[in-house]
């Protein structure tokens, strides 16, 4: 009987420190440290993330080794996330991984954090079947993604400026929520009128997405209506909440429909942070009901950032034998190869 390959897998693109042991694509631990120093400062501040990341990366490897129930001289493989995020986080996981593994003289693999959002799908089943639609959203990234196989994706379309969560995040600021707002419209939505404000929808070529104008579109709605009623955002805040939030996800529901319409694919799934909330999940569901799709949904806990989503790309990968240089650097932006 061969032996099991267990991955050791770092996330630290932005301020969540996650370690997780995938053992031949069996999640066998996933821990995550968040950073609730951010939430002050209203956004998460890259300096102070990636202070972070040093405090809390190797009691969170530590864990991860206990829970899974393995030394570290039983890992094989060292995976972690090369791009995109913050370089300050990127580069505390990257030299931490690359130091690991050279200690116990194994490989690294370098993900893409994007990639492993998409097969995140693939931790457990069901599992989708090729080929597959993706709609990943995130705080960063908005994007329809055509997935022929587990390593064989292409980007379909995606935002011209500001991503979804980036949105839910600036209309919660708007209506004075605590950061991180965006699960707070999430919260707020679900016992508001998503038709009691109407806010336009843009103009966009094929799959391509933009939210810069409905931030501003918000932002004028809610000026002009506190100067007519100071108290308008308090007396109305669980229908702004609902609108928004149904504003958003018909702009992505939209393109994806598209996208799965054109291509003839009955497979579709969505992921990323924001595919955590509610509202997306449910609008889904419904429309994979309406046109006969298999819809496939993560876990929440693989939905935000986490290392079992980059154990499991780093599991693939490591199928087909795609191991790192000991030099490669981290980036904000890189590819998906």
């Amino acid at each position: 009987m061969n032996k099991p390959v267990h991955i050791l897998a770092i996330e630290s693109s932005c301020d969540d420190t996650s370690a997780a042991v995938i053992s031949d694509g069996q999640v066998l631990s996933n821990l995550i440290a968040t950073q609730k120093v951010h939430e002050k400062f209203g956004g998460v501040v890259p300096e102070m993330a990636s202070r972070a990341h040093m405090q809390n990366i190797i009691p969170v490897v530590d864990v991860a080794l206990r829970e899974a129930g393995i030394e570290k001289e039983d890992i094989q493989v060292v995976a972690f996330t090369q791009s995109p995020g913050l370089i300050g986080s990127l580069l505390v996981g990257a030299c931490f991984a690359k130091a690991y593994a050279q200690a116990l003289d194994v490989p690294i693999i370098a993900v893409n954090h994007m990639q492993a959002h998409v097969l995140a799908h693939f931790i457990e089943e069901p599992r989708p079947v090729f080929p597959f639609l993706c709609l990943t959203v995130s705080g960063g990234h908005t994007q329809v993604v055509l997935c022929r196989s587990h390593l064989d994706m292409e980007i379909l379309g995606q935002t011209m400026d500001d991503a979804a969560g980036e949105a839910f995040d600036k209309v919660a600021k708007m209506l004075g929520l605590p950061y991180p707002g965006g699960p707070l419209v999430d919260k707020y939505a679900q016992q508001g009128d998503p038709h009691k404000f109407t806010f336009p929808l843009p103009e966009m070529k094929d799959y391509e997405f933009s939210f810069s104008g409905l931030k501003t579109s918000v932002l004028y709605f809610l000026q002009k209506q506190k100067k007519i009623d100071p108290d308008f955002v308090a007396n109305n805040l669980n229908d702004i909440c609902a609108s928004v939030q149904y504003t958003i996800i018909k702009m992505l529901l939209n393109k994806l429909h598209k996208a799965a319409k054109a291509l003839r694919i009955d497979q579709v799934g969505i992921a990323g942070g924001v595919s955590a909330n509610s509202g997306l999940r449910k609008a889904l569901v419904e429309m994979g009901e309406n046109e006969g799709w298999q819809v496939y949904i993560p876990k929440f806990e693989y939905c935000t950032d986490n290392a079992a989503m980059i154990g499991i790309t780093a599991h693939y990968k490591y199928l087909h034998g795609q191991f790192a240089d000991m030099a490669v650097s981290p980036a904000a932006r890189g590819s998906w190869s």
